[in-house]
């Protein structure tokens, strides 16, 4: 694993922080200058391999991170070893809940990733001295709480043929790089994980994609690098 720490220009502005995804995202976008350079200084860029684990469910970690690069999965482990794919984040999602020591899930990354890290309890305190920040992350914890009542939706609900393409969507909606009406994205979970992920078997996630292939919804290239060619198309078939 790699790890830089963020330098800081003459200015007292972090130099990464000028061109980062998560400059005006739910942590940083709150900030005030003097409280992005302090966080600046105490940052750390980690380059993280995919498969690894970022945050063990159960641990007690000193740190937040914002995820700059690449998609991490969320998932729960039960007490006999089966997992269970409960979420993903993309960039430029926080990863971490503030005041809760133990994580309640496994965070891994899904495909190489960078995510720039950050102490707890630095940030534990600029919450408690910054409304503002307070408010971005009650925000996000609603989006997060909507997003899951639509996922229920989606795995309660929605056909196979509905339940994978609401995936597609929900990676190409945060892929790069993205035009008005195309968007291309290599996938970031296995057929495996994907059937996991959505309450179906392998067989039936496969003979999904190759539907979706073969109606020009997707294209499939090299098995794992899908090509939305109208993503209006592929959004009409989840909101029928």
């Amino acid at each position: 694993m790699d790890v830089a720490r963020s330098k800081v220009s003459d200015t007292g502005t972090p130099v990464a922080c000028a061109s980062c995804q998560a400059r005006h995202g739910v942590v940083c976008g709150a900030l005030w200058s003097g409280q992005l350079r302090e966080l600046g200084r105490q940052s750390l860029r980690r380059t993280i391999d995919a498969g690894s684990e970022i945050i063990a469910q159960g641990s007690e970690s000193s740190f937040y991170s914002n995820i700059m690069r690449g998609v991490v999965k969320l998932c729960k482990v039960m007490p006999d070893g089966r997992q269970q794919i409960v979420g993903l984040q993309f960039a430029p999602d926080f990863v971490g809940r503030p005041f809760v020591p133990e994580s309640m899930l496994s965070a891994q990354a899904a495909t190489d990733a960078e995510i720039c890290v950050f102490p707890r309890d630095l940030l534990d305190r600029m919450i408690s001295e910054t409304p503002k920040l307070q408010r971005s992350l009650y925000d996000q914890a609603l989006k997060e709480l909507d997003a899951a009542r639509e996922w229920m939706l989606t795995l309660g609900r929605r056909t196979a043929e509905e339940k994978v393409a609401s995936l597609l969507h929900l990676i190409a909606t945060h892929a790069e790089p993205q035009t008005a009406t195309t968007t291309s994205f290599d996938l970031p979970l296995s057929r495996a994980e994907i059937a996991d992920f959505l309450g179906l078997t392998i067989e039936t996630v496969s003979r999904k994609l190759t539907k979706l292939r073969k109606s020009g919804v997707i294209r499939i290239e090299n098995f794992r690098h899908i090509i939305v060619p109208d993503m209006d198309e592929l959004e009409r078939m989840i909101s029928a």
